[in-house]
């Protein structure tokens, strides 16, 4: 039976009293070693949990389930097997007295992971009492909208800084943030060796966010590189320059941001969180922080619905989820990570990144899935699939969907009784009338319309596109 950790500061050592807590850096205290479990890993933005349900989630292939505890009004993450008969806890529910019942015998638990309740035992038992009976539990902390757990030993929570991002936190109330997030179908180090790589960016989302005509070197310096991750500068910056100098920053072992600032856009951050679920399987929880010159650009983003720039963001996620999920499988062909000098051919600088990840897995042993072999392939089909690895699992897109398909509902009925009735208005009104002729053409039509562009839009809740937009014929 573990406690859970909450209210930690950001950024700051944690504090008992008067008594400071040796902090522990990320990974833990080996200096030739990355400890994959001794660190904190966003599981949700706190926009997503529904306070009403037991939420799943599987961190570095465990299986656990969030939960909200009314008691103690935090956020609690518990193993997601109850100990009487390994029943997920996660298809439960929570209690009206705020415990997280089991849904194969009602066994009920407190947030602290005790068992409170056992129905089938009778008056005066006290089975509930053993140790037995307790579902471990994992500490959890809130930081910047996301909720984090620690996966590792929880006497080291607390000494664990959690992984924020630095801009942010420095002048939170100037910014604002777009965020995203999916799981995607290759591991978390194949993201983060993608997201790095800004020298893509023009080829792969060619007309999405990137264009052919700005391809330039890209000659990217590392400035500094240790255990806790690598820093480092691109002088010129993308877009020939326009933009500015970017500057890159990774922290280990799955946060890493760029940041530049132009006059033309201001300040902005592209932020990347890599949760590893298990081998072959990833959560990106993605943030575009923006400090704009004037206000007009952040108050329109402001208005723009979340689910809405979701659709936008999962689809410039789609250009490279086939490719990279295929070529993470023939670098484990070709020896894995241990073997990636041998296997990536990387003469320019552009790849001083990409070496710089590459090396740190390398030299720390920093593999979380060490030995394990990748999931066989994907179809393409099941590559594009936005609803399951998003849409379910997003409220704001869950909920569009739902309204989109009562529109559709009652944009079928509303057409199907304009036509019914289509006779009897004409024979009441003169059949000769532009009234009479107009109303009776444009009015089915109009619902037909709506529906077909009401179906249209849910079918992108649902799956992505075939053929990215660089493979598209270019306009003349």
């Amino acid at each position: 039976m573990l406690e859970s950790v909450v209210n930690l500061s950001d950024g700051l050592r944690p504090n008992l009293g008067d008594r400071t807590v040796e902090e522990i850096p990320a990974g833990g205290n080996d200096p030739d070693y990355f400890d994959s479990q001794e660190v904190w890993y966003p599981v949700f933005y706190l926009d997503d949990l529904d306070k009403s349900q037991p939420m799943p989630f599987t961190l570095l292939g465990r299986d656990i389930v969030i939960w909200w505890d009314k008691q103690a009004q935090l956020w609690r993450a518990f193993a997601d097997q109850c100990p009487h008969r390994l029943a997920p806890l996660s298809e439960g529910r929570v209690t009206e007295d705020g415990l997280l019942e089991c849904p194969y015998h009602g066994w009920a638990f407190a947030g602290s992971g005790k068992c409170d309740r056992i129905p089938q035992q009778v008056t005066g038992g006290t089975a509930e009492t053993s140790g037995r009976a307790c579902v471990a539990s994992l500490p959890t902390t809130e930081r910047q909208g996301l909720l984090f757990v620690y996966p590792g030993k929880p006497e080291n929570a607390t000494k664990t800084k959690v992984p924020i991002v630095d801009p942010l936190a420095e002048t939170p109330s100037e910014w604002v943030c777009l965020n995203t997030f999916r799981d995607l179908p290759y591991d978390a180090l194949t993201l983060l060796e993608n997201v790095l790589d800004s020298s893509h960016l023009p080829f792969t989302h060619h007309r999405s966010v990137g264009n052919r005509a700005n391809a330039v070197p890209v000659e990217l310096e590392v400035i500094y590189s240790g255990k806790q991750g690598f820093t480092g500068v691109w002088e010129e910056g993308p877009r020939r320059g326009t933009l500015g100098r970017q500057d890159t920053k990774f922290i280990a072992p799955g946060l890493m941001w760029h940041d530049l600032t132009s006059q033309q856009f201001g300040r902005t951050v592209t932020v990347v969180y890599a949760t590893p679920i298990r081998k072959g399987e990833c959560r990106l929880f993605a943030r575009f922080p923006f400090k704009f010159p004037n206000k007009l650009p952040g108050l329109l983003m402001k208005l723009t619905p979340r689910w809405y720039s979701h659709l936008g963001q999962n689809a410039i996620l789609e250009d490279d989820q086939i490719f990279l999920h295929y070529q993470e499988r023939y670098l484990e062909a070709k020896g894995g990570s241990s073997n990636f000098a041998k296997a990536f051919y990387l003469p320019t600088k552009a790849d001083s990144f990409v070496f710089e990840l590459r090396q740190w897995v390398n030299d720390y042993q920093a593999n979380p899935f060490p030995g394990e072999a990748l999931p066989p392939r994907l179809s393409k089909e099941q590559l594009l699939d936005r609803y399951h690895s998003h849409t379910k699992k997003c409220a704001s897109c869950r909920a569009a969907l739902a309204r989109i398909q009562q529109l559709k509902f009652w944009c079928a009925v509303l057409g199907a009784i304009a036509w019914i009735t289509l006779p009897l208005l004409v024979f009441f009104l003169d059949n000769t009338s532009l009234l009479a002729v107009g109303f009776t053409t444009v009015t089915p039509l109009a619902f037909g319309a709506t529906w077909l562009g009401l179906s249209n839009l849910e079918q992108k809740f649902y799956i992505g596109r075939a053929i990215p937009p660089r493979n598209l014929p270019e306009k003349k």
